[in-house]
């Protein structure tokens, strides 16, 4: 029984911060690389970010390169998404996935193995 809940959507004003969790039950982050999705109405999924299985390699796409920061901490099973600098492009729910022994840098979503119900995220202008 796995189940992914995302917690720490809200609206944020631009150039604010805000941050994401992904709290993991029926699996262990340990075994499971961590991913980042978001979809804006009307756009495709988009892979956000991503950290490998063993924690120690970490993607992003090129859109929030050194604005968001992703991690995890085994000790409570919780992948973290850290956002600043945002911008109202950023607007979107954002989902967690886990994919067993990924390497964190995996854009297809269908090659994850669960996912979570997704948080809204909106930046207002």
């Amino acid at each position: 029984q796995v189940q992914l809940v995302e917690s720490g959507g809200g609206l944020v004003q631009a150039g604010g911060s805000l941050g994401l969790s992904c709290a993991a039950s029926g699996l262990t982050v340990s075994s499971y690389a961590m991913g980042w999705f978001r979809q804006a109405p009307g756009k495709e999924r988009e892979f956000v970010a991503g950290i490998e299985w063993s924690g120690i390699n970490t993607y992003y796409a090129d859109a929030v390169k050194g604005r968001f920061s992703i991690s995890r901490d085994v000790a409570v099973n919780t992948g973290y998404l850290q956002m600043n600098s945002l911008k109202p492009e950023d607007t979107a729910v954002y989902s967690c996935a886990a994919q067993r022994y990924g390497s964190g840098s995996e854009r297809l979503g269908s090659t994850y193995n669960y996912w979570g119900q997704g948080t809204q995220v909106t930046v207002s202008s």
